[in-house]
């Protein structure tokens, strides 16, 4: 199901995602669902990359494995 979001921006930041839109060739509402889950992702890439594990060369890995 799909919800609607109503956001209130200053004229100069919706031009400047008008613009941006345009230049994807998609309308703004998909240009802010794109950005949207983009910033997700990032998110969870960012917490993916506060772990620390250990790391070895592939060759070495593989060698293990197959052990």
């Amino acid at each position: 199901m799909s919800k609607r979001l109503q956001v209130l921006l200053p004229d100069s930041e919706m031009a400047e995602i008008q613009a941006l839109a345009r230049r994807d060739q998609v309308t703004v509402g998909e240009w802010v669902r794109r950005a949207l889950r983009a910033q997700f992702k990032l998110k969870a890439i960012r917490k993916a990359a506060e772990y620390s594990f250990p790391t070895t060369d592939i060759d070495q890995m593989l060698k293990e494995i197959r052990k």
